[in-house]
């Protein structure tokens, strides 16, 4: 496959792993009938138009704040159970070793402080 006029072959499109599974996510979640084309993209300039964004934010960070919030109007996952999932991720990215791949225990690990012995 030919990239598009202006790309090198070996351009990354991606700048890191988290911003393709979220493209992928968007892409999945639309395919199952979660949500249309026009919602997405209102929810995405909502996003990128809205006062959250502070210019600074990659394209991607509001990608992601525009999955959450249409997922969570939608029905597909609830905002308590949303925060939850994210002070996990936090937690054990703050305890992994750099250079290591950061990974999410299972919750009953969490009570049992399997991110404090790292």
């Amino acid at each position: 496959m030919t990239p598009p006029e202006g790309f090198a072959a070996d351009a990354r499109v991606f700048e890191d792993p988290w911003q393709a599974q979220a493209f992928a996510l968007v892409v999945e979640l639309h395919a199952r009938g979660a949500f249309t084309w026009s919602e997405w993209a209102a929810a995405l300039s909502a996003q990128l138009h809205g006062p959250d964004h502070g210019g600074g934010e990659s394209y991607y960070a509001a990608w992601l704040a525009a999955l959450e919030t249409l997922s969570v109007g939608k029905g597909l996952v609830d905002s308590p159970a949303l925060a939850r999932r994210k002070a996990d991720w936090a937690q054990a990215y703050a305890h992994t070793p750099h250079g290591e791949p950061v990974e999410l225990r299972a919750a009953g690990d969490l009570k049992r402080g399997a991110y404090s012995e790292r």
